[in-house]
């Protein structure tokens, strides 16, 4: 379904195309730049011109829900900024952070003190979000501030009414959740009060509408995984990564998932080895396996970055896959861990959807 001649106008002359971010039958969703009365912007497009005809209904209905909540949180500098809306497509300002799961804040104080504030920002204007369960709705910025993402469920309150208060309610408890797990000890007695007594429709809800929910979202659209890579994180990269592991030369393997224009979703594999010719070969000996769908790109890599236990961290290989590289750095804690991403941003692969994000020392060595 293509866009109105009005927004397919406007977005011609003001949106530089940038980085897919994600494309789901709800919408596809671009990082690019968005030229404004006072010049270009980085920001971020959401539009409904590739959905298919069976979920534009749900699609609409949700990106109208965003566009309403966007332009009444506008001000309130709790959220991505609303700089033009059309009737299919809207463009908001791109916060320089990444998303709580990436970020992963342990012990940040500060940062849940910035989201409760942000929270009552939000509640005082009558708009309640209802998806706050998501650590990937949060953003941590580089300011370390708490930010809000992704309205398409938000509610827009004319009165401060008895659901809007058990909205508020829970969109302050999913956010303690978040709390309860990077900031334990930060915790208030009457914020574990708060996490200990759910209200009535959210019982209800997990009696019931979850499940269903949960049927829908996981049978019918495909979606089983917060990273978005659907069943083929899910299951098939465990398969992939035994078969690339049996190799003799291969230490560890990271597979990560990326929006892809052409697939919707693809995979980025990491091996770790000392050896840097073996790709083809990993390749046939994962096509001899009749392993799933090989990973559109698999990289080789001296070094995989590890966290303080071990594991790699795949929240900066999942950036590097989906091109940006410039929300790298602040995840980074030493030179040392600098030094030893500047081969594989160098290296990488996924240069087909790339945008000039990068700055002068995360750009590769050529592309």
């Amino acid at each position: 379904m293509s866009l109105p001649k009005q927004d397919a106008r406007q977005l011609a002359e003001r949106w530089t195309e940038g980085v897919l971010l994600k494309r789901d039958v709800f919408s596809t969703v671009e990082r690019g730049r968005f030229r404004t009365d006072a010049g270009e912007v980085e920001a971020v497009l959401r539009r409904l011109d590739q959905v298919p005809w069976w979920s534009f209904g749900l699609a609409w209905h949700l990106f109208r829900r965003e566009r309403r909540a966007l332009a009444v949180a506008r001000d309130l500098d709790v959220g991505p900024a609303l700089l033009w809306a059309g009737r299919r497509a809207l463009v908001r300002g791109f916060i320089d952070g990444v998303a709580l799961h990436l970020a992963k804040p342990h012990g940040d104080a500060a940062y849940f003190r910035s989201a409760r504030q942000a929270l009552r920002k939000l509640h005082r204007s009558g708009v309640t979000h209802n998806d706050l369960a998501k650590e990937q709705n949060w953003l941590r910025g580089s300011d370390g501030c708490a930010y809000l993402t992704d309205f398409q469920l938000a509610v827009c309150f004319r009165k401060r009414s008895k659901l809007f208060r058990i909205a508020a309610y829970e969109d302050l408890r999913h956010m303690l959740k978040h709390k309860r797990t990077y900031a334990p000890e930060a915790l208030t007695p009457m914020e574990r009060r708060i996490l200990a007594r759910k209200s009535a429709p959210a019982r209800l809800w997990l009696m019931t509408g979850k499940k269903v929910y949960k049927a829908i979202t996981r049978g019918v659209f495909n979606f089983t995984d917060r990273e978005g890579g659907g069943r083929r994180l899910v299951n098939d990269a465990p398969v992939i990564r035994d078969v690339m592991l049996a190799h003799p030369d291969v230490r560890d393997v990271a597979i990560v998932a990326f929006a892809d224009r052409r697939s919707g979703v693809g995979l980025y594999a990491f091996a770790e080895s000392d050896r840097g010719d073996f790709e083809a070969a990993l390749r046939d000996r994962l096509s001899a396996a009749n392993a799933p769908k090989a990973p559109e790109h698999i990289q080789i890599v001296p070094r995989l970055p590890r966290d303080a236990g071990g594991k790699p961290r795949t929240e900066i290989l999942q950036l590097v896959a989906m091109n940006q590289v410039d929300l790298i750095d602040p995840l980074l804690e030493s030179d040392a861990d600098r030094a030893l991403m500047r081969p594989i941003l160098d290296a990488r692969k996924n240069l087909r959807d790339r945008f000039n994000f990068e700055s002068a020392d995360h750009a590769p060595a050529s592309s």
